[in-house]
């Protein structure tokens, strides 16, 4: 599988990432299936597994950690931290206490001495980004975290952690994990361009838009159960955006057809195709779908499919802006930009 170096740290990944989100209780709960997938996937020549701590309370990882001890040194391994783990307030965010507690946690499930790749799952607007870079960065010095990244931060966030991280003589962020799809595109118009300024990796995740666009999803009875429910407003028709999904998956099935693939492939090979992106994260449940998903591996389209694509959705849109999960709190909270404190 082609490689690609992840941004300017020296690590070499592949063009796809075996993302684990799907391992445990939230989804394939066998571990002897789960072993055979991420074997599957690493035989096939993907060598960088991106988990977290909270997939599945921490499942994921202790599933990655067993199926990978007997190859531990071929894989990049990479997880996050950030969203709570237990009742207590002080068990999420990206505090120096949480963060040295939640890599040391990570550590122990996935049965290894250092994780490559350790990212920020979200921004934390309650923490100083300097009190986060700093304790990543004595976690680094220690030998426990080879590279550390972000994930979901806007463009303005990044720079700010990079002016941090130089002021402060701290080490700085080496990637961004950005949600990246046909139907989610913002990122293009400034998170991008700043990831290739400041030399950032780029794994993308969901480049199939969390189902639609494998082109199953066609009509207007979408069933929302399983791990569904907890992002039913990415499949509300009531939306606009996503009625406008349903519209747009009609043409790519028509594209995808001339072109001679699936839907599947048109889309893991359109999130593939940029430039600026290290490495697509896969998201398999079963062996099946994984094998369906390495099959795209050698495809590369031709600038005439992509302009097409651009003529159904066009560049930096986001169809539904709720797609990308993360919403700073002055766009949820009206009360943060509506009259001075004193005047409320």
């Amino acid at each position: 599988m082609l490689r690609r170096n992840l941004g300017k740290t020296g690590i070499s990944v592949s063009k796809y990432a075996l993302g684990t989100m799907h391992f445990g209780p939230w989804g394939n709960n066998e571990p002897a299936e789960v072993g055979r997938l991420i074997n599957t996937a690493l035989d096939a020549g993907i060598n960088l597994v991106d988990t977290a701590d909270m997939y599945s309370g921490g499942e994921a990882e202790r599933l990655v950690g067993a199926a990978i001890r007997g190859r531990r040194d071929d894989v990049v391994l990479a997880t996050k931290g950030h969203f709570p783990m237990g009742e207590d307030p002080n068990s999420s965010g990206n505090s120096r206490r949480w963060i040295t507690r939640a890599v040391e946690n990570s550590l122990r499930r996935l049965g290894t001495d250092r994780i490559d790749l350790y990212q920020i799952h979200r921004p934390d607007p309650d923490t100083d980004i300097d009190e986060t870079l700093s304790v990543l960065s004595d976690l680094v010095r220690a030998g426990k975290i080879m590279a550390i990244g972000s994930s979901d931060f806007s463009a303005a966030q990044l720079v700010r952690a990079q002016w941090v991280a130089h002021e402060r003589n701290h080490i700085p962020f080496r990637s961004e994990q950005p949600p990246y799809s046909i139907f989610v595109r913002g990122i293009e118009r400034d998170v991008l361009p700043t990831a290739r300024e400041y030399g950032l990796g780029v794994l993308t995740w969901s480049p199939l838009n969390s189902g639609w666009l494998t082109g199953r999803i066609r009509d207007e009875r979408i069933e929302i159960s399983g791990f569904r429910e907890l992002i039913a407003h990415k499949f509300d028709l009531d939306l606009p955006g996503n009625r406008r999904k349903l519209e747009a998956v009609e043409r790519l099935l028509a594209l995808a057809t001339d072109s001679g693939i699936s839907l599947t492939h048109l889309a893991l090979a359109f999130a593939a195709s940029h430039a600026d992106v290290s490495s697509v994260i896969l998201g398999p449940r079963t062996g099946a779908q994984l094998d369906d998903l390495l099959a795209a591996a050698e495809i590369q389209l031709t600038d005439e499919v992509l302009d097409r694509i651009d003529a159904i959705v066009a560049p930096a849109t986001d169809l539904n802006p709720g797609d990308t999960d993360y919403t700073p709190p002055h766009l949820a909270d009206a009360a943060l930009r509506r009259r001075p404190p004193a005047q409320r």
